[in-house]
C-alpha cells in the first residue's frame, strides 16, 4: 500500500477528506464533552451532522477533486453549510412539535414530587443524628440543624418544598432543552427529581436514568432509575421498593 502522489495538495484541497474527518470529530467530540464535564449533548444533532458529512464525503469521491484552491474551499463551505442546515432541521422541533410544548411548571412538579418524597423519606420533627452522625430533622434535612431542634409539620413541609426545588434546579442542568420541553411532564419530572433528592442532582444528572432520557429512550431512562437500588453493593429492600415506585411514576404517559 502506498500513499497517493502530492500528498499535501490532496489533503488541503480534499473535500471527501475533510468531510470524512468532520464527521468523524462530531462522533466523538460529543463523548469527550460527556467525559469532561458530565453534560450530554443532544445526540440527534451530531448523529445527523455526522450522517450529512461523511454522505458528502463520499459524493466528493464522485467528482473530480481539480478546482482551483479558492474555489475549492468555497465549495467544501457551501456544502458545509447546507448539511449543516439541514441537520439542524432534521435534530430541533418542529413548529408543530414546539405548539404541543409537554414542560412543566414548578409548582406542578412540586404538587406531585413534595408528597411522593414525604412519604419515601418519614418525617421526624425532633432533630436527630444520622448512621454518618450528622444532626437531621424534618425530612432527612441537615441545613442548619442542632441538637434539640423541633419544628411542626408545617414548618417540615415548607423545608421540603424549598430543598425539592433546589434539586429540581440542579437535576435540570443535565437535561438537554428537547428533553424539558417534550419529554418531562410532571410525574416524570418528579419521579427524577426523588431520585436526585436521594442521591443528589449530580449523582442522578450524570447517570444513564438521564443520558437515556435526553437521547429519547423515555422507557429505557424510567428503567434505568431502578438501577439505583444497592447500598455498599448489595441491594436493600427499602431502596428496591422505594426505586420500583420511581419508575412506576416515571412511565406514567410514555408511549
Amino acid at each position: 500500500m502506498r500513499l497517493v502522489p502530492d500528498v499535501r495538495r490532496v489533503v488541503l484541497l480534499s473535500l471527501s477528506f475533510w468531510m470524512q474527518v468532520f464527521g468523524l470529530a462530531v462522533l466523538i467530540l460529543p463523548e469527550l464533552w460527556y467525559g469532561w464535564t458530565g453534560q450530554d449533548y443532544d445526540p440527534n444533532v451530531a448523529w445527523w451532522l455526522a450522517v450529512g458529512l461523511l454522505l458528502a464525503g463520499i459524493i466528493g469521491r464522485i467528482f473530480q477533486q481539480g478546482l482551483s484552491p479558492w474555489k475549492e474551499w468555497l465549495r467544501i463551505a457551501a456544502v458545509a453549510a447546507i448539511i449543516f442546515a439541514l441537520a439542524l432541521l432534521l435534530a430541533w422541533p418542529s413548529s408543530a412539535s414546539a405548539a404541543t410544548d409537554n414542560t412543566a411548571t414548578e409548582a406542578q412538579t412540586l404538587s406531585i414530587a413534595v408528597p411522593f418524597i414525604a412519604k419515601e423519606e418519614g418525617m421526624r420533627n425532633r432533630s436527630y443524628r444520622d448512621a454518618v452522625g450528622i444532626w437531621t430533622i424534618c425530612f432527612g434535612s441537615t441545613r442548619g440543624v442542632h441538637a434539640n431542634m423541633v419544628m411542626t409539620d408545617e414548618q417540615c413541609i415548607d423545608l421540603l418544598k424549598v430543598e425539592v426545588a433546589e434539586h429540581r434546579s440542579g437535576l435540570h442542568r443535565y437535561f438537554t432543552p428537547v428533553t424539558i420541553t417534550t419529554r418531562l411532564p410532571a410525574t416524570r419530572d418528579a419521579a427524577y427529581i426523588s431520585l436526585a433528592f436521594n442521591v443528589g442532582p449530580a449523582g442522578a444528572g450524570k447517570s444513564t436514568a438521564v443520558r437515556r432520557l435526553n437521547a429519547g429512550d423515555i422507557v429505557g431512562g424510567c428503567g434505568a432509575i431502578a438501577w439505583f437500588d444497592k447500598a455498599g453493593h448489595r441491594v436493600l429492600r427499602g431502596l428496591f421498593d422505594r426505586r420500583q415506585r420511581e419508575k412506576s411514576l416515571c412511565i406514567i404517559g410514555a408511549h
